[in-house]
């Protein structure tokens, strides 16, 4: 299947499937683009406290960011893995978990803010998207922790700062993100973004 992403100017033929008209990793540059965002996901959640039973970080931050900034498939890939990868240096037990958890956050950002259409300013979908991710992420755990572990004064314990640390600096991190400097980027660097967003650019 070929589909085209036009624009004003040019008319730019890609090869593959997509999704929502977003690419799905057919090509080296999305690769790239999914790579280096697992790595910064990576970096963020090394910035962490140990606890006795896991660590809370705010790699959440890049995991939202990461599908505000190029939608559900990059979202998922670099929010499922950067997390992943650090929760086998920290805590390796969660890490299957923090695989799937992570991935379905930056997902469900990436599908509900939807930025091939929506990047020019903040808007309400970008909020929703942001909350329904950090929820997926706080409640994830909980039940992981209480169901799968059979711990509950660990996902008890543990609920509280995933919400206060994880969830806010990941909510409030993305957002000013998406103020200030999400149309900037996407403006600056079409040729990346017109290999990402396959169908026209639209706003709302």
């Amino acid at each position: 299947m070929e589909e085209k992403s036009e624009s004003s100017e040019k008319s730019y033929p890609i090869k593959g499937k997509t999704f929502m008209g977003y690419s799905i990793l057919n090509n080296p540059l999305n690769v790239s683009m999914a790579a280096i965002f697992a790595v910064i996901t990576f970096a963020l959640t090394l910035i962490a406290v140990v606890l006795s039973e896991g660590f809370i970080n705010i790699g959440d931050m890049g995991v939202m960011i990461s599908g505000l900034l190029f939608g559900p498939i990059v979202g998922s890939v670099a929010g499922g893995i950067g997390p992943f990868i650090a929760d086998i240096v920290l805590y390796p037990p969660t890490a299957i978990y923090t695989l799937v958890i992570k991935a379905l956050e930056g997902f469900l950002v990436g599908v509900i803010a939807n930025p091939r259409k929506n990047f020019k300013k903040l808007n309400y979908r970008d909020i929703i998207a942001v909350v329904v991710g950090g929820l997926i992420m706080v409640f994830g755990y909980f039940f992981v922790e209480l169901l799968v572990f059979g711990d509950p004064g660990w996902a008890f314990g543990e609920l509280p700062l995933n919400f206060f640390v994880q969830f806010l600096t990941g909510v409030i991190g993305s957002i000013l993100f998406v103020r200030i400097w999400r149309k900037n980027i996407i403006d600056s660097f079409p040729q990346v973004f017109d290999k990402i967003f396959i169908s026209p650019v639209l706003t709302e």
